[in-house]
């Protein structure tokens, strides 16, 4: 089979939606020299976690032994499944992530199954023998002017409520009348978070794998913070009016803590909001934050579904707790919006 053929018949994962594939002209096999963002074509060895992929269509494709996928190396860090590093060993490899991440399972978590094994058959290269990367299909920088105004969204953990939490907001800030951008800034590249940010009615959608990433672990803290920027200017020049801007993971993992102990930060965003499981995380996720001089606006996240954990919270934080109800209200949205310096609008 010729490789164009090959790469007809492969199944192209969510990370690579930016791709140009006509540019694919050649392939090599130096694994050991692969970085980052290089493009793989790898052949599925051994079903294991993940028995799905997700294609850019937005929707997920069972795979079984023997299928073809296009990947890009990377790593990973999701306590409640694998951290992972960007390495490919040509006698075998992991899947990270069903968004599309390969590279070498180094932990996971006891409450899930052994990664799905790869078997790399090639890096892709351009006519002039250059691996293609990620990178080279990224947003570009757009010239300095206004930024629209930011809202933070941070969390204590995974699974705290931060995805929903931002795009209830969304969603309260579509019906109260503003074009919303919804972005992610870190994390690993998959399509869950960014549908459902889509389907809140976001007006421009994307993440750090539209500035070229595939995952940020373990990625320089400019290289995040250029892309962020990228990132929100892009949702200026789109027509947003505002944005809502969440982060992976706790508060305490390595690219979060780093983001919110940085001045760039705070000077940033316009407003921030702080999902959490329960009073306690809420108490001690607080007291994190206002070591960087960081006060959200709000608490929300899963410790808002009960009503008595929300007046621990509360008692606990100073802080109002926000169910998803009221974040997607569109008054409570606008009043979000008055905070960051923007005018009311009509309802839409």
């Amino acid at each position: 089979m010729t490789l164009a053929a090959t790469l007809d018949d492969a199944k192209w994962t969510f990370v690579t939606r930016r791709v140009e594939r006509s540019r694919v002209a050649r392939t090599d096999t130096d694994f050991a020299a692969a970085r980052p963002g290089d493009l793989i074509l790898a052949h599925v060895d051994k079903v294991g976690q993940h028995r799905r992929v997700q294609l850019p269509t937005g929707r997920p494709s069972f795979i079984f032994a023997g299928d073809a996928v296009v990947i890009a190396c990377g790593a990973r860090y999701a306590p409640d499944q694998f951290e992972g590093l960007a390495e490919i060993d040509p006698d075998g490899a992991d899947l990270l992530a069903g968004g599309g991440c390969i590279g070498r399972m180094v932990a996971r978590s006891s409450q899930v199954e052994a990664a799905t094994r790869l078997m790399p058959a090639a890096r892709l290269l351009d006519t002039f023998g250059n691996v293609l990367n990620l990178a080279d299909f990224a947003l570009a920088p757009r010239p300095a002017g206004p930024r629209p105004p930011v809202i933070g969204v941070v969390g204590t953990s995974m699974n705290s409520g931060k995805t929903l939490a931002t795009a209830q907001l969304v969603l309260g800030l579509r019906r109260a009348g503003f074009r919303v951008g919804a972005i992610k800034i870190t994390g690993t590249g998959a399509f869950g978070d960014y549908n459902e940010y889509a389907d809140s009615g976001a007006h421009f959608v994307a993440d750090f794998t539209d500035a070229g990433m595939v995952t940020t672990y373990r990625e320089p803290l400019d290289r995040i913070k250029a892309a962020t920027e990228t990132l929100a200017d892009e949702a200026g020049a789109r027509g947003c009016d505002i944005v809502v801007m969440e982060l992976a993971d706790g508060l305490l993992q390595r690219e979060t803590a780093a983001i919110i102990a940085d001045q760039w930060f705070a000077n940033l965003i316009s407003g921030l909001v702080f999902a959490c499981g329960d009073a306690v995380a809420a108490a001690g996720g607080a007291a994190i934050l206002a070591r960087h001089g960081l006060i959200p606006d709000a608490v929300t996240g899963m410790v808002s579904c009960s009503p008595m954990s929300s007046a621990e919270a509360a008692e606990a934080t100073g802080r109002t707790v926000l169910t998803k109800a009221d974040l997607a209200d569109p008054a409570e949205a606008t009043g979000f919006a008055l905070r960051a310096g923007l005018g009311r609008k009509e309802a839409a």
